[in-house]
């Protein structure tokens, strides 16, 4: 038993199955289906969740009719075919010591036609808000259909091997959408009164019962959207579920946060509060007689779900991101070794991020994650032959690279330019809000002392230094440098701004840094729409400083709507007096001003400004492996140094060069 988390690793009964603790790993789109069915990828994906040590694993959400489909990795809609692709699923993870549950859903107005090329049903023929497209108002038959749909999708879970489903009431899909009088306006038994507007999800889950047995689980999902009066309340959710409860439908509530309507609280980046699904569970808990409670949105850590369940919130907890981004977390919570955790970062670029272009998706800091069945999971295969490893260069990709090739085996020595471990990634976790990623750093640093890597700061590497070490193995990981030229790509023929020479123009890493001084009113050029520039306007804002944003976008955060990340940052950023100006370059700055040239019309105009800040495109730090290569000796360079680009590349091409040893 857990001496830190007594209350997590303790095991719970669910309808005659045991839950070996309190940890779940909830549903959520993985996407990596093909041709509808689940491969190699799914359950190797699956299976390293359980090998990890979750108690409950609830799969991906199994469209239950063409309506439904939303992603291109969605599994078939009614077709019996998935049953034996299912069957390696649920024998990967019951087989690693996990309750294996499939979540069933229809997203009712909210549809793709992209994908699913069939027209959104709903229960009024109300507007989606996944797209500009409306929705077709069921029919009495067409409802009776979409209810079948459920109950064969539960019952091709039961012959595939599952344990139980768990119903998708959330997020203001098409269940929810019947429970919703704004939703339902309908006049016939299917709406209007409690009891009708009830009726579709009663006869799914009384139909799913009956097909399926006394002893297969049912589970309901829920979330709840506090900022729009139309959304239904946690005490009329509370009633709902309580209804469904009494009539012993139910046997555990996921209880998240957000939906459609308030599409940022879905899936909460670091903007958010952590534990946010920990209050509606709270509600649901006190009004239900027999269902478990699962507390599911933002609950990152151990820690988290141990609070969570020691305030008596909710049964169990649901980390989802928190497993992503360590499969292991439930196995080192009960080794009481959280310190191990390597802690999600909360940003969404690759799971969420992926997941809203209809890619499969990762995680920026595990790279493993979906790609399980290709390293052999979140673990290292020994090397055959140890050799000494020689990495240069200590932010995102060199610590992946270096903390890779010790877990190994091999020797490592890890040289670091400065006196701090995390590169340009470091001023990163010193914008606001952004301290999980310095947590991060901190883990780096633990794992790497644990391997006995010998880290050497103040390190400045020359080509003399790689032939003097004589290691069998040298990775560049030296990362990128602002040019400082002013060059932007709205502007491809001006290779340096016009008057940078006046001064006062600094870049973000030099402003984060705090290596320089931006005066009182400061103008911002971001042309990369991301964290970069966004996160040091806030800083600046934060500071005390005047700062109008300028941007070729037409929006401010263009890069971070894909995380769901763009509409709070905004929010905070006008509460903070920033101001911005879109669809604009920098024609020439005069050292009190700019000359902004308006790219839609051409308009020229001067804007006031102390300082010019750039968020500008990086060049890669590449000097070294020239130098290297001239001399013949050998270097794989990863992350910045092979080419400028966002943190999720550093850190995978890091694994692959330490696996590649």
């Amino acid at each position: 038993m857990s001496k830190l988390f007594p209350r997590l690793l303790s095991p719970v009964g669910l309808r005659g199955h045991i839950l070996r603790n309190r940890i779940v790993f909830g549903a959520h789109t993985a996407n990596m289906a093909k041709d509808g069915v689940p491969g190699d990828q799914h359950v190797a994906y699956y299976a390293e969740r359980a090998i990890g040590g979750a108690g409950m694993i609830v799969v991906e959400p199994m469209p239950v009719h063409p309506a439904a489909i939303l992603t291109r990795g969605n599994f078939r809609a009614g077709d019996d075919g998935v049953i034996p692709h299912f069957r390696k699923v649920t024998s990967a993870i019951k087989q690693n010591g996990a309750v294996a549950i499939q979540q069933l859903y229809h997203v009712g107005a909210h549809g793709d036609s992209d994908n699913s090329y069939h027209a959104h049903w709903s229960p009024s023929g109300m507007a989606s808000y996944h797209d500009s497209d409306g929705s077709h108002s069921m029919s009495e038959g067409e409802i009776w259909e979409t209810i079948d749909g459920f109950v064969q999708a539960a019952r091709r879970c039961r012959e595939a091997g599952f344990d139980g489903v768990e119903v998708w009431g959330a997020y203001l899909g098409l269940i929810e959408q019947f429970w919703t009088p704004w939703s339902n306006r309908r006049e016939d038994l299917w709406g209007g009164a409690l009891e009708n507007r009830t009726r579709f999800s009663r006869e799914i889950m009384s139909r799913i019962r009956s097909t399926c047995g006394q002893d297969f689980i049912i589970g309901l999902a829920i979330s709840d959207d506090a900022d729009h009066s139309v959304a239904l309340g946690r005490d009329e959710l509370a009633d709902i579920v309580a209804l469904h409860d009494d009539l012993g439908l139910v046997d555990y509530v996921t209880c998240g946060s957000g939906g459609y309507l308030d599409f940022e609280k879905l899936m909460p980046t670091f903007l958010y509060q952590e534990k946010l699904g920990a209050d509606l569970a709270a509600t649901i808990k006190r009004s239900v007689k027999h269902a478990l409670v699962i507390a599911e949105s933002h609950i990152r850590t151990p820690e988290n779900g141990e609070s969570v369940l020691g305030e008596g919130s909710a049964d169990l907890v649901s980390i989802v991101r928190g497993q992503i981004a360590d499969p292991h977390l439930a196995r080192k919570a009960g080794e009481d070794r959280p310190e191990d955790v390597r802690g999600c970062i909360s940003c969404n670029q690759m799971c969420w991020g992926r997941r809203s272009r209809d890619y499969w998706i990762s995680c920026l800091i595990n790279p493993s994650a979906g790609r399980e069945y290709q390293w052999g999971g979140d673990r290292f295969t020994p090397a055959a032959k140890p050799k000494m490893v020689l990495v240069v260069g200590a932010g995102p990709a060199g610590l992946e690279a270096a903390r890779a090739a010790a877990e190994r085996g091999h020797r490592v020595i890890l040289a670091e330019a400065s006196n701090r471990l995390g590169g340009n990634f470091l001023l990163a976790g010193m914008q606001p809000r952004r301290g999980q990623i310095l947590d991060l750093i901190a883990w780096y640093e633990r794992q790497l002392t644990k391997l006995g890597v010998d880290i050497r700061f103040n390190a400045y590497v020359e080509a003399s230094d790689v032939e003097a070490v004589g290691a069998d193995a040298v990775i560049l990981a030296t990362g990128s440098y602002s040019p400082e030229t002013g060059f932007q790509k709205a502007l491809p023929s001006v290779e340096t701004l016009p008057g940078i020479e006046k001064g006062n123009v600094f870049t973000i890493e030099a402003v984060m840094a705090r290596q320089a001084r931006p005066g009182r009113k400061v103008l911002l050029l971001d042309e990369g729409g991301g964290w970069r520039g966004c996160g040091t306007a806030w800083k600046l804002a934060e500071d005390g400083h005047s700062v109008t944003m300028l941007s070729p976008d037409p929006f401010i955060g263009k890069e971070l709507q894909r995380t769901t990340a763009d509409v709070p940052l905004r929010r905070t950023l006008k509460r903070l007096g920033v101001k911005w100006l879109l669809e604009v370059s920098v024609l020439e700055w005069h050292g009190n001003g700019a000359t902004l040239l308006d790219l839609n019309t051409g308009e020229r105009t001067f804007e006031e400004g102390d300082s010019l800040v750039l968020a500008t495109t990086n060049a890669a730090a590449g000097a070294l492996g020239e130098e290297l290569r001239s001399l013949g000796i050998d270097a794989v360079e990863i992350g910045d140094c092979a080419a400028p680009r966002q943190a999720p590349y550093a850190f995978y091409e890091g694994r692959r060069a330490g696996l590649a040893i």
